[in-house]
């Protein structure tokens, strides 16, 4: 299978090493210098993953990245000068799948690359399963199926970015067990918890996107002082 990468740099000489490095590899390349542009690229080509820096005119990464899980699950490798771990928090929570600090070397970069696509590739096969029912899980009027991951409520397609996916399929498979922030925090990102706002946040998104009133939700309740669960219901 021939991958295709973007890669969003608004550097030049940036942008044209990172596209030889990747068609030295046998991927198809295509780039733009800004958010705007990589976006209106997306509409038009399949892409299978998006390298794409942070800090760039007309439109930044963050925004570009933002824009672009609303429709798309392809992973995302962010590029940029900074070090700081609020950098790197920030970009992973609003979908990205990795992150790159400058200067980077080539080999690094195809590393990671080579990895995501390998994790991707397995989500394409599972795509692929005719088995549909198979991974199917569902309450009342919302459906959520781990081998397309998808997620539908009353039939109409939602979009969720791979976080808020993964905060759903926890809940979703376990109605009625109640989770602290702590532990989804801990389940979904594998690692300590050490400030668990970010729960909160994607639990608000995850209802704005789900529920018919995100402010009187029927699918995921707060059990307040210890956490959250999906409520259960007969589909």
């Amino acid at each position: 299978m021939e991958h295709t990468i973007l890669v969003v740099e608004d550097e030049t000489g940036i942008r044209k090493a990172i596209c030889i490095y990747m068609q030295n590899q046998g991927y198809r390349v295509l780039d733009a210098p800004n958010g705007k542009e990589a976006l209106e690229i997306l509409e038009k080509e399949p892409v299978h993953l998006a390298i794409v820096d942070i800090m760039m005119p007309v439109m930044d990464g963050i925004t570009m990245v933002m824009k672009a899980r609303e429709k798309y699950d392809f992973p995302i490798l962010f590029l940029s000068a900074k070090s700081e771990d609020i950098d790197k928090i920030h970009g992973l929570n609003i979908g990205a799948d990795d992150y790159i600090t400058k200067p980077f070397t080539s080999l690094e970069l195809i590393a990671r690359v080579r990895a995501q696509l390998r994790r991707y590739e397995q989500i394409l096969n599972l795509k692929k399963d005719k088995e549909e029912t198979q991974g199917i899980y569902t309450v009342g009027d919302l459906e959520l199926n781990t081998v397309t991951k998808e997620v539908y409520v009353a039939s109409q397609i939602v979009h969720l970015t791979p976080k808020e996916f993964a905060i759903l399929e926890l809940l979703i498979k376990n109605p009625g067990r109640v989770y602290s922030a702590q532990q989804i925090y801990e389940i979904i990102w594998q690692e300590e918890a050490i400030n668990t706002e970010t729960i909160m946040v994607h639990i608000r998104k995850l209802r704005e996107k789900i529920e018919a009133n995100p402010k009187k939700p029927v699918y995921i309740k707060v059990v307040w002082g210890i956490g959250y669960k999906m409520e259960r219901m007969d589909p």
